[in-house]
């Protein structure tokens, strides 16, 4: 029997795992040693991983020793999403975590603050923040409880919309905050400069840029202004995060963050090409086809649609089984399809719900043809039936 072909456009997931960044992990591995110890094996090892926090500093235009590793973004949220830092020596309260309500939950949860702590910020109906929400919101912040954090993300993971973050930056360090960026998504599809964008923290991860799973980092804009840490120990990191490096990990990280480096901007073009065809075709066959964010800036690899009649769980089935590999959104929840909070806090149907396709470096012009013949089948059930089973 043969093994029908699978066209995968779930890149927001997860990227493939790059070649090179396979060969940096596998060398590393074969590496002996601890990086915190002194011999010539723990040396050689220590050169690993601070090689490797040059090259994904350079990603986002830092210096290294901004850079702290970690198993993932999740991590870096939680790290960075706290009440209590230290300016130096001193500690600093930070009173209310406000969010945007388009954020992943890595970032919706709140980190380390009380659940009535955090405090959600608007979009529009385009899926933008709300500025004008966010400055009243900063107005009325009770100062006597600590200072205002603000957390929103670059680009976002379901529609690829791009935020204003730098008018967000703007708007908090006015009233005195601190600005954490989600830049999870939007690392490696377009440039990143962390002072340009005047964030505080930005939260990065390796598996989205083609590395390997349980790697990821928050980068800090200085090194004085610091969260206290959520793993205590050993002191490794700087004594920010303690427990023993994963160089393999870190490796394949670093390889990744060189490759996203390279030809970015022409490869977000072939990219961009690619998904404008594909909703172009998408449009052809179902003119009701509706495509969230489109007339706001997107990530030039990220298509978020949604067709009346489909919803969003029976959809995902039916394009796997026609050999398309897509989401149904943020792939965080153990593979659970439930209603976008994305869509819900743009005041869409979220019942309906929709579907992402996201495309990558190796994505082609015969995957667009794939997906769109089985849309096709999709679309022609969903019209006879009312919905895709």
């Amino acid at each position: 029997m043969t093994k029908t072909a699978r066209t995968y456009l779930d890149w927001n997931a997860t990227a493939p795992l790059l070649p090179a960044a396979r060969d940096a992990f596998v060398a590393a591995l074969d590496m002996v040693g601890n990086p915190s110890s002194v011999h010539g094996e723990g040396r050689a090892l220590r050169m690993l991983v601070e090689a490797a926090r040059r090259d994904v500093a350079a990603l986002v235009n830092t210096a290294p020793a901004h850079v702290i590793f970690t198993s993932g973004a999740t991590e870096a949220a939680n790290l960075a999403l706290t009440p209590d830092y230290r300016m130096g020596r001193t500690p600093l309260a930070i009173g209310r975590l406000y969010v945007c309500e388009i954020e992943h939950p890595a970032i919706r949860e709140g980190g380390r603050f009380a659940r009535e702590a955090v405090t959600s910020i608007p979009v529009t109906s385009a899926g933008v923040v709300d500025l004008e929400a966010l400055e009243a919101l900063l107005q009325g912040h009770d100062k006597a409880t600590g200072l205002p954090m603000v957390a929103v993300m670059l680009a976002n993971n379901e529609t690829g919309i791009v935020q204003p973050v730098e008018a967000v930056a703007a708007i908090v360090h006015r009233h005195g905050g601190l600005f954490v960026v989600d830049a999870v998504q939007a690392a490696g599809r377009m440039p990143i400069d962390i002072e340009a964008l005047d964030a505080d923290f930005l939260i990065i991860s390796s598996h989205k840029l083609g590395g390997p799973k349980g790697a990821g980092a928050l980068v800090s804009r200085g090194e004085v202004l610091m969260p206290l840490p959520l793993i205590r120990g050993g002191g490794q990191e700087k004594g920010h995060r303690s427990g023993t490096e994963n160089p393999a990990a870190i490796a394949g990280f670093a390889a990744a963050a060189r490759s996203a480096a390279a030809d970015m901007a022409e490869r977000s073009a072939r990219i961009g090409a690619l998904r404008d065809a594909l909703e172009t075709g998408m449009r052809a066959v179902a003119g009701d086809v509706i495509i969230h964010g489109e007339q706001v800036e997107r990530l030039a690899n990220t298509s978020f649609f949604s067709l009346p009649g489909l919803k969003s769980e029976t959809g995902q089935i039916a394009f796997d089984l026609e050999g398309i590999a897509l989401s149904a959104g943020s792939a965080c929840s153990s593979g659970k399809v439930g209603q976008s909070h994305v869509l819900t806090a743009m005041g869409f149907d979220a019942a309906l719900g929709g579907l992402r396709l996201s495309l990558g470096p190796s994505s082609t012009a015969a995957d667009v043809e794939c997906f769109l013949a089985a849309f096709a089948r999709v679309a022609s059930r969903r019209r006879v039936t009312g919905n895709a089973a």
